[in-house]
């Protein structure tokens, strides 16, 4: 978001409040944030608060003689990368859908080639009313990104839709408008997280993946307009907005869903942390102390990898990237394995190192490939998902044609 030009407004809803955590986590991005109002957000936020929060003047007049603000709808619109409308209540949707410009805010909507995303915030009734919805679908039609309102708790005491989205749908959204859509059109699904294996109802065999390159390959992938469905072992994260999230827990279960899903799949990325064995013997009570026995016995689980690269004689357009988390030796075991289980691309990272191992936000990579070995400088595991799809697209082109 660094130097981008976001031209925000703000409508009269109790959500008005959220909106300036929303300017303040922009402006923690180093993202150029101006801020209008319409008269009725006054009565909520004072502009005072949207000033200190953006550092910039905050418009709210288009009849001010204010020498600044004389034609704003004009030098305000011309000058923004995107306009964020956010809480955009029923009588502003209205006025956006009839193309009305009686107030600041709807006329630099107007007045703007900038896109326009839309973010409603409303008791349910008056979102569900025919009237409403007419106009969220003429908002469509026109162009505009609706980013649909959440289900819960309302300000009137009421449970229904009508909640304003949370900010990282919304920031979603954003990162979209500014990134090229070169995933568009293609179905990827990504495997991430650890598997748990079963000792007892209390035990289980893990490791210490996180899932977090798996969750940022999954975000980015969206961001640049991929369809993307994540098969999760559990983990700790939020789900990436706008994806198809298939929750497991054991290897096979993981092998399961990612069978039942992998067919209709252009782009396949395994990064899960999927564990090589299980407990022969899963005890259905809790195992005493006193009568444990000292040694475990252990069965392989299913190479859902290597599976998949046999499977690639009826898929031969389909691209399959494996991940390989090693100690030692990393490129050889990356060509090994990019052997062994026949696929285009191979991640190889480094898990003892500090700021490459699990649970940390940076990653240092090398892309095992036919080709050869590419290694990457160290980055952090959102930038480093990014160098990936780079590398998937152009292996992607490649085989194509």
């Amino acid at each position: 978001m660094q130097g981008r030009k976001i031209l925000f407004g703000v409508t009269g809803s109790i959500a008005a409040c959220k909106a300036a955590t929303w300017v303040s986590s922009l402006v923690q991005e180093e993202a150029q944030v101006t801020v209008m109002m319409t008269e009725a957000a006054t009565r909520f936020v004072t502009p005072l608060t949207f000033g200190a929060l953006s550092g910039q003047q905050v418009y709210t007049d288009m009849f001010s003689t204010d020498a600044e603000e004389i034609m704003a709808h004009i030098t305000l619109s011309g000058d923004a990368d995107a306009v964020l409308i956010a809480p955009a209540t029923a009588q502003t949707i209205a006025q956006l859908a009839q193309g009305m410009a009686d107030n600041l805010l709807s006329a630099a909507v107007l007045a703007s080639a900038a896109p326009v995303v839309v973010c409603p915030a409303m008791n349910s009734k008056m979102l569900a009313h025919p009237a409403t919805q007419r106009n969220l679908a003429i908002l469509k039609e026109l162009g505009y990104l609706v980013v649909e309102p959440e289900t819960g708790p309302l300000a009137c005491g009421e449970v229904g839709t009508g909640r304003l989205a949370e900010w990282d749908t919304v920031r979603e959204v954003l990162q979209g408008l500014f990134v090229e859509q070169d995933l568009a059109g293609q179905q990827i699904l990504i495997t991430a997280g650890p598997t748990r294996e079963p000792l007892d109802p209390a035990r289980y065999l893990s490791n210490r993946s996180s899932g977090k390159m798996g969750y940022f390959l999954a975000r980015t992938a969206r961001r640049r307009g991929a369809e993307v469905t994540l098969i999760s072992g559990p983990t700790n994260l939020p789900a990436p907005p706008e994806i198809t999230l298939v929750p497991v827990q054991t290897a096979a279960e993981m092998a399961k869903a990612v069978k039942e899903h992998a067919e209709n799949a252009s782009i396949i990325v395994k990064a899960a942390a999927v564990a090589d064995f299980r407990p022969k013997n899963v005890a259905s009570l809790k195992i005493k102390k006193s009568t444990a026995a000292l040694q475990l016995e252990l069965e392989p689980n299913q190479d859902i990898l290597a599976s998949l690269g046999k499977g690639k004689v009826q898929r031969p357009d389909q691209l399959l990237v494996g991940f390989a988390a090693e100690s030692n030796n990393h490129e050889a075991e990356g060509r090994r394995k990019l052997e062994a289980k026949q696929a285009d691309l191979i991640v190889v990272n480094d898990i003892l190192g500090k700021q490459t191992g699990f649970d940390v936000d940076t990653n240092q990579v090398i892309f095992i490939t036919q080709e050869g070995a590419e290694q990457l400088a160290l980055l952090s595991k959102e930038e480093t998902a990014n160098r990936i799809w780079d590398k998937v697209i152009a292996l992607h082109k490649s085989k194509r044609g």
